[in-house]
This record gives C-alpha cells, structure tokens and sequence, in this order.
C-alpha cells in the first residue's frame, strides 16, 4: 500500500506520514485476534480488569509522547491534555463497575415448576472501532475500554487526518502481554474502515450521518449490528426567567469548545423575546474575548480547523447566511495563518430556519441567535431538525425547564447548563433521528452493547413433560 501523508492543522503542510495494512494483513490480523480472544474471554473480568489498569497507568507513564502527537495532529493543547485525563479516569471507572455488571445472575425458576434458566452472557468475540478527528484519543477508547472488559477484542482504525497518537499508544500497549493480542490501533483511511467491517462482528462509529449511513449499511450487508454515534445540530433554549449572564457563559463554551469541532456543540440558539437583546449582548462580549492560538498553541481557547475539508464548510455556511440576511456580531471570518486556518468566535443574529448555518452540522465556533415568542414555538423551533443528539434548556423554573426537555426531541438534555452529556458518564440516553442508532455509549448500559444473552433452559425433573407424545 502507498504511504498517507497526514497535514499538520497549524501549517496546512504534511509533515507525517504511515503505512496502511492491506487487505490480507487484516484479514491475517483478524483471525489471530479472534484466537486470541478466547482466553482474554476465558481470564475473566478480574483478570481483564487487572489488565486494563495496567493501560491506564502505560498512559500516564507515555503522557508526554501522547500529549505531543494529540497536540500536533489536532493543533490545541487544552483539550489534548483533557483527553488523556478522560481517558485514565474513563478506565478507573469502568474496571470499577465491570465486575457487578458482569456478574453471573442467579438461576430463575419459570412459570413451568420443572423448568429453569440459567442467563449467560457472550462477548462479540471482535469489535470493529471507527473513530473521527475531533477528539481522536478520547473517541478511540470510549467503546473500546468497556468492550475490552467486556471480554471482546478490539480493533480501533482512528481517523487518517489525527494519526499521531496511535504509535504512543501502541508503545503503552505492547508493554502489557495480555492485552496487546486483543487491542489493536491501524491507521487507514475510508478503504480501511470498509474492509474491516467485513472482519468484525459489531462495529461501532462516530462520524458524520453520511459515512455513518455507509457503514449501517455495510454492517447490514454483513449482518452484524452497529453503534451509530453522528452528527449534531444541538439547540439551546434560553427563557426570560433565567440567569442570562450565566446562560451566556454555559452555551459560548458549549458552542466554542474545541472550536466548536464536536457533536456536541450548541450549533443554535432560542431566546426569549424580552431577555433576547440582552443575551445577544452578554454572548458577543465573552465570544470577543476568546483568542486563536495561531501565535501561541499554549494560548488562546481557539484552536486550528482540524481538518481542511471543514474549513469549505464553514466559510460556505457563513456566505449562505450572509446572503439571506444575517448580521455578524462578531468574528465571521476565517483566518488564515503560517498555512493553518482559523475560525473566529462567531454570534450571528437576525437568522432563520432556511439558513444552513441553523440547518446543517457546523462544525465551527459559530452561534446563530434566534428570538422566540412562546415555549411552544421554541419547542418546535428546537425540533426542526433531522438530528436529534442532544440540547440545552436553561430556566429558573424548574418545572418549565423539565417540561421543554421532555418535549425535545433528542437523546440527551442539558438542564441550566450545557454539553453536559460530554462532561458526565452516568445519563444512559441514545441518538434520536440522523443523530445514530444503536445502545447508550454512556451509563452501565454501555458495556451491555457487546454481549449477547444466552439462556441454559433445564428440566429437572425425570417424567415425562405432558405436552410430550404420550407413545
């Protein structure tokens, strides 16, 4: 296979390069993998979990070498260091859990006195990981942690614009016997994640809707199942009766994080007409005092657009609300510096629902800010959407905020703050709509995703059952 060159996000120029595995070292990967994973399966959950605080402390010792790919492929340092904190704590968590999660049931009678169950579980023996560029070490482990103790293995093929990381980490991993055999990291691009999904028995992605749409239908033609997480459209809901300086500071981080380079992102904003010019004022200031890190990649909260291909999409979602009428309070522009590409913090005003900046997946530091009359029109206004991954509400009176949040449409609501569902593991909830399908990737439910039930069915007693031929 030729040789990928991956570009650097702060100089727009290729200084990185690997070698993708062809089709027949993942085919030979594979089987290895899958031979191997009968006795990761058969250690048990103790000794998986042993394994796996093993990794966590690997990372820690590897730090540094991680912190230095994650920052040259993704261009910022803040979230960089937060990925790798999210990941250790995310491993601490679940070896935690796991054990009580995966422990045998009891045997059940039934409705038949003579007939008991006993309930087993068996762990998808190879999980397939397709991860995207916005967070690439933390979205490369979020599923493989808890399938890992699940008892599958793993392989994660992380997306070939951030690839940097994989060899720190592949260093962390082969120091630890027993898990290198069932964890994997391949770089490779699209060709590599179609022909590992015909290898896998679950696979698992975060992506944007139309890969994620590719993916659905390769797992089906494969008749395995999928984890779909994709993309978002968040709306945030502002009532007059809430602390408006506060609900200004929760969405500009919940919009702005990560450059607004997350599924996550508050993407568009519904305010009450009698507090609307006010918040509009409170947003512009703090969205102003956010800085590009184009000087320094220790300073300033805004980092490069990671990938090039975004940068067309921003800048073409800019012109069209332009075009229809949006006044640009602030920023509005790309920037361009050294061959990197910077988009400044942006609050948009005077926008509507045929704009594609309210209608489309972003992908940037960009707020449109919208003015509402009624609850009921914020509710639809929030539910004019093919997304459904999340949202905000913030409202003093607890009851109106629990009564909106129940009327959205979307797996997971942020009540008097914002992006709450990236912070937090314990709210199981799943994608509504374009947004994904599959189990909840967070709370215990996640783990459950990568095994499958079986029932022993025993009669115990020696007669003859009576719906038997009696001959």
């Amino acid at each position: 296979m030729p040789l990928i060159d991956v570009r650097n996000p702060r100089t727009g120029r290729n200084d990185y390069r690997f070698e993708q595995i062809d089709a027949g070292g993942l085919r030979r990967l594979a089987a290895n993998m899958r031979d191997a994973q009968r006795q990761w399966r058969d250690t048990g959950v103790e000794g998986r979990c042993r394994a796996l605080l093993k990794l966590a402390n690997a990372i820690s010792e590897n730090r540094d070498a991680l912190f230095t790919a994650l920052s040259a492929d993704t261009g910022r340092t803040r979230e960089s260091d937060a990925e790798i904190a999210a990941i250790i704590s995310s491993i601490t968590r679940w070896r935690q859990a796991a054990p009580a999660l995966l422990a045998a049931p009891q045997n059940k009678t039934t409705s038949i006195p003579f007939i008991e169950v006993e309930k087993q579980s068996a762990p998808y023996p190879l999980v397939g990981a397709i991860t995207p560029w916005n967070f690439p070490f933390l979205l490369s482990l979020i599923d493989a942690v808890p399938a890992l103790l699940a008892g599958s293995a793993v392989i994660v093929k992380p997306s070939e614009v951030t690839p940097r990381f994989i060899e720190p980490l592949g260093d962390a991993i082969n120091s630890i016997p027993e898990l290198e055999p069932v964890l994997r990291f391949l770089p490779g691009d699209g060709r590599l994640g179609r022909e590992l999904i015909n290898h896998v028995d679950q696979v698992c992605f975060t992506g944007s809707v139309a890969t994620g749409k590719k993916v659905a239908i390769a797992a089906a033609q494969n008749f395995i199942p999928c984890q779909l997480e994709l993309g978002g459209k968040d709306p945030a809901i502002v009532t007059s009766n809430t602390d408006i300086e506060r609900a200004a500071a929760a969405i500009c981080w919940g919009g702005m994080v990560n450059s607004g380079q997350s599924c996550l992102s508050i993407e568009r904003v519904y305010v009450e007409a009698p507090v609307y010019s006010d918040f509009l004022s409170k947003i512009v200031t703090k969205a102003r005092s956010l800085k590009l890190n184009a000087e320094n990649i220790a300073e300033g909260e805004i980092g490069p657009i990671i990938f090039a291909g975004q940068r067309h999409i921003i800048e073409t979602h800019l012109q069209d609300a332009r075009d229809k009428g949006a006044k640009t309070e602030c920023g509005g522009k790309v920037i361009e510096h050294n061959g990197g590409a910077w988009c400044q913090p942006t609050i948009l005003s005077n926008v509507n629902h045929a704009m594609r900046v309210l209608a489309e997946e972003t992908f940037g530091p960009i707020i449109p800010v919208m003015a509402f009359e009624t609850e009921q029109q914020a509710i639809d206004l929030a539910n004019d959407t093919v997304y459904g991954l999340s949202a905000a509400v913030f409202s003093d009176d607890v009851g109106q905020a629990h009564r909106i949040a129940g009327k959205l449409e979307a797996g997971g609501i942020s009540i008097n703050d914002a992006a709450l569902t990236g912070i937090m593991h314990e709210g199981e909830k799943q994608a509504f709509k374009l947004s994904g399908m599959g189990g909840s990737r967070m709370g215990p439910a996640s783990i459950k995703r990568f095994l499958r039930s079986k029932a022993l069915i025993e009669n115990t007693q020696k007669l003859w059952d009576p719906w038997w031929f009696q001959c």
